[in-house]
């Protein structure tokens, strides 16, 4: 959808859902921006793009690109963050664009992020459809978290629910909602479980589908810190999430459309099972042709010229239908005259 300054003013307590196309990262300076007023801008991060430098680095980061596009219009402007993704994930991030805006942010975060929703591809078939995962998380070191005791010193509780949305292949894609915001918490959780997200192998993942770590953050529900608008940010996730769960279809022909995958509980639409489709073309030729040969020839209106009259009731000539020759007719006896 791109820059959304020229979008219209919602009041107190509406809501605005926004979305945009997702920065490639071939161009890094190439920003996609998803929302966008005078306090904050959300910003769809691309996956391996880290959202500050590490102390020391010259590495280019988000927030490198974010204040670069701020300092178009305000040469003295400058992204400040706010909360953060991983450097290997991707997805919906907020940045302020003021000292004020980020200390309104960071100070009531927990009250203004009414919802974080993620999309994950995880390896293994989930023993269930949905479900809820907490537990204690500490550092095992400055890249790394793990499940602890409560008891373990520095051990942080860590709740994110889980809801599956498609199986195949080995791998469950799920979507989760975060009710705490700690640092690898899904990660960290769903390893615990059996379940890496795949593309991780920090957390112990073995296959990589899509030359990435398949997490992303689909949708960022937060409440705008002075106009108190509702905003419904959405960056949806990368298709190869989905096709991971069909391979096959990723060498479909060219111009050819891969079925949608299957989702776990879904009905069909209205209800009902879709027709079966027949498949065998010839068989619906012949089933035509022998419907028409069977089929009786009306006479309720004889022909123009015929001496016969209308609603005979004249039976159909077999000759006439299956192209045969006439049989041939038996001279007439002469009678007297």
């Amino acid at each position: 959808m791109g820059d959304r300054r020229d979008a219209p003013a919602y009041g107190r307590g509406d809501t605005g859902i926004f979305s945009g196309k997702r920065a490639t990262m071939r161009n890094r300076s190439q920003l996609a921006v998803l929302y966008e007023d005078d306090d904050i801008v959300a910003v769809d991060k691309p996956a391996g793009l880290p959202v500050i430098a590490a102390e020391g680095s010259r590495a280019k980061s988000l927030y490198d690109v974010v204040t670069g596009y701020i300092r178009r219009r305000n040469p003295k402007g400058r992204a400040a963050v706010v909360h953060r993704l991983d450097r290997e994930s991707s997805g919906a991030l907020v940045f302020a664009k003021s000292g004020a805006a980020k200390a309104a942010l960071m100070s009531h975060w927990d009250s203004l992020a009414k919802e974080r929703l993620y999309e994950a591809l995880v390896e293994g078939d989930m023993e269930a459809d949905e479900g809820s995962l907490d537990s204690w998380l500490v550092e095992a070191g400055p890249t790394r978290m793990r499940v602890a005791e409560p008891s373990e010193r520095g051990a942080l509780r860590a709740v994110t629910n889980w809801r599956v949305i498609g199986r195949g292949n080995g791998f469950s894609l799920l979507e989760l909602s975060l009710e705490t915001g700690r640092k690898h918490q899904i990660r960290a959780q769903l390893a615990d479980k059996g379940h890496p997200v795949a593309g991780d192998e920090r957390y112990g993942s073995r296959r990589d589908p899509a030359g990435r770590l398949c997490l992303h953050a689909v949708l960022l529900v937060l409440v705008q810190p002075f106009t108190r608008e509702l905003l419904r940010i959405r960056s949806p996730a990368p298709s190869e999430f989905m096709q991971a769960l069909h391979p096959k279809e990723l060498r479909r022909a060219p111009g050819t459309k891969a079925p949608r995958a299957k989702i776990a509980g879904e009905m069909p639409m209205g209800g009902k099972a879709p027709k079966a489709k027949a498949t065998d073309g010839k068989a619906i030729v012949d089933a035509q042709k022998k419907k028409a040969l069977n089929k009786p020839i009306a006479r309720d209106a004889a022909p123009s010229g015929s001496s016969r009259p209308a609603g005979s009731g004249e039976k159909p000539r077999d000759h006439l239908l299956l192209g045969k020759k006439p049989p041939k007719k038996s001279p007439r006896p002469s009678t007297p005259r």
